[in-house]
């Protein structure tokens, strides 16, 4: 991946980083240095949403949340409920 674009750059210049996301499927932006945040491609943007889709959530047994713990006490064997 290429160089973060300043925002002030991104905004002025907008369809040229709109044909460079398109082939490049992403271009960094950044604001006073820092990154803050990327343009994505429609195809970047379709992987990313199907990534966000198959995402698993892993806890322990500190950090799982009550409403799930009681949703798997009052679950019956064999059925899956999502």
């Amino acid at each position: 991946m290429s160089e973060a674009i300043p925002a002030s750059e991104f905004t002025k210049h907008f369809g040229r980083y709109k044909d460079k996301a398109i082939a490049e499927r992403v271009v960094e932006v950044s604001s006073n240095g820092r990154l803050i945040g990327a343009f994505l491609s429609q195809d970047e943007y379709e992987r990313y949403l199907e990534l966000k889709r198959r995402e698993v959530r892993v806890y322990t047994s500190k950090t799982i949340p009550e409403e799930l713990l009681e949703q798997i006490a009052r679950a019956e064997p064999g059925v899956i409920e999502r």
